[in-house]
């Protein structure tokens, strides 16, 4: 069975920094990253540690430093509503925030380590917004405005494509994550009608720059809202903890083409004994047993997560038919 942790903000640990003090430096950043890989051999390396923040800021989103080994978070939306998403400056992904240095950290991952599949994370419309409007605000304006909401969404898809242009000439891959717009923060229906038009548009668009389909990484309540993710034509999907793996995996077993990474507990992970922790990889793989295009996966590793439980897990996989 095919393991894939994801490895984040657990990458400062492995070299005794926080995860600002990493988010903040390319060296450090380039560092992490690299020693996570020398220990897990994990794909995709994912060249981020607060994956979310990196468009947000770019626009003028303020981050705060965050107390001890605290996860950095936009702390001071720019904008007062969602209609004022589409009179900000277009995204220059060449120079705006961190996306140079993140690229630049990606490059030199993928010359250190030619074999692996390095990728950089690209945020869907909606985490943008949350984050320039405020998630309150923004779910308050879905209910009440929601043409507006869903114009700022669109007025966000130019400066993705960019980004992902950006990357793409920089000979690294993307993976794409969109976890504010899931159930429960968005309701069903609202997904649907107010942020799916802007997801289908960046996933088609992406996918035409990369030249193959793209992960479209969604945590939360997902299952009521698997069919519309699929509509966006992406040929790679997680089943996360969060929601209920079962009918989750019964709904897409027969799309066969999508790849589904079923996502184990992150607590149990981290703070589970190695019998709670191995009957906890014995559940998940057995729902995803007798499909093929699967793989085993973790969610955002905590930072504080023990390596050695991260290795017995990937040990352990082994062994496991898959």
């Amino acid at each position: 069975m095919d393991f894939t942790p994801s490895v984040y903000e657990h990458a400062a640990l492995l070299i005794g920094r926080t995860p600002w003090d990493v988010s903040r430096d390319g060296e450090l950043l380039f560092a992490a990253h690299a020693e996570a890989y020398r220990r897990y051999g994990h794909r995709p390396i994912i060249v981020g540690i607060d994956i979310y923040n990196l468009e947000a800021e770019a626009y003028g989103g303020k981050i705060d430093r965050p107390h001890g080994v605290g996860i950095p978070a936009v702390t001071r939306p720019i904008c007062g509503s969602a209609a004022a998403l589409c009179r900000l400056p277009p995204l220059e992904p060449g120079r705006a925030g961190r996306i140079p240095m993140v690229i630049e950290a990606g490059r030199r991952l993928r010359l250190e380590f030619p074999e692996a599949d390095v990728r950089v994370p690209l945020s869907g419309p909606f985490s943008i917004a949350s984050s320039l409007v405020g998630l309150d605000a923004l779910l308050c304006e879905v209910l009440t405005e929601p043409d507006a909401v869903a114009a700022g969404l669109a007025a966000l898809v130019a400066g993705q494509v960019a980004f992902c242009q950006a990357i793409q000439a920089a000979g690294l891959d993307i993976a794409f994550f969109e976890s504010a717009a899931a159930p429960p923060l968005l309701s069903p229906a609202a997904f649907r009608s107010v942020e799916l038009p802007a997801l289908k548009e960046i996933i088609h668009r992406t996918a035409a720059v990369v030249g193959h389909g793209v992960p479209c990484i969604l945590g939360g309540d997902t299952t009521p809202i698997l069919d519309a993710i699929l509509e966006t034509g992406t040929d790679y999907v997680i089943c996360p903890s969060e929601t209920d793996q079962r009918a989750f995996m019964e709904s897409i077993w027969p799309r066969a083409g999508v790849r589904v990474r079923a996502n184990m507990s992150p607590r149990v992970l981290v703070r589970g004994t190695w019998k709670e922790i191995r009957r906890e990889v014995d559940r998940v793989v057995g729902l995803l047993a007798g499909r093929k295009n699967v793989c085993l996966g973790t969610g955002a590793l905590p930072f504080e997560t023990p390596p050695e439980n991260v290795l017995g897990v990937q040990e352990y996989c082994a062994w496991l038919p898959g």
